[in-house]
């Protein structure tokens, strides 16, 4: 009986261990509100440092972590005159990181909240997140 609880104990153990380390993110984009960057990694490697464009004076994009909730490979805004929203991956309710027509204003705030890439670069993640899934995606953003 000693025996057979010890091969429990050790086997939750063993199935716990699994368990967290299945919940930790691989992929993370962390978006910086002051130098109005995103830096991909995956698994902890640095992918890509992008600018990106975030909100402008009046309007605010939420500080906090989060998965990945939903992708459109294009979405148009309700909220904003139906404004195009390429390769968009939705994170907290109407937050999202997408492309944009505006590029020349990248690196600096100019959004209503989200966060703004270049096209070729809301590609890039959108295709990551799609193939690492959005459980195991995290969405970082920090002053």
């Amino acid at each position: 009986m000693k025996t057979l609880t010890i091969l429990f104990c050790l086997s939750l153990a063993f199935l716990t261990a699994g368990l967290t380390r299945g919940a930790e993110a691989r992929l993370i984009a962390k978006v910086d509100l002051s130098s109005q960057s995103m830096t991909v990694s995956d698994n902890g490697k640095v992918l890509y440092r992008w600018p990106v464009s975030t909100a402008r004076k009046g309007y605010r994009t939420p500080t906090g972590t989060w998965s990945a909730k939903r992708v459109h490979r294009m979405w148009h805004s309700r909220k904003y005159d139906m404004s195009p929203m390429p390769y968009s991956v939705f994170y907290n309710g109407g937050y999202a990181i997408h492309g944009t027509g505006a590029i020349s204003k990248l690196g600096r705030p100019a959004s209503h909240g989200c966060v703004r890439l270049h096209p070729a670069n809301a590609k890039r993640f959108y295709n990551l997140v799609r193939k690492h899934g959005m459980s195991n995606t995290r969405v970082v953003v920090q002053r």
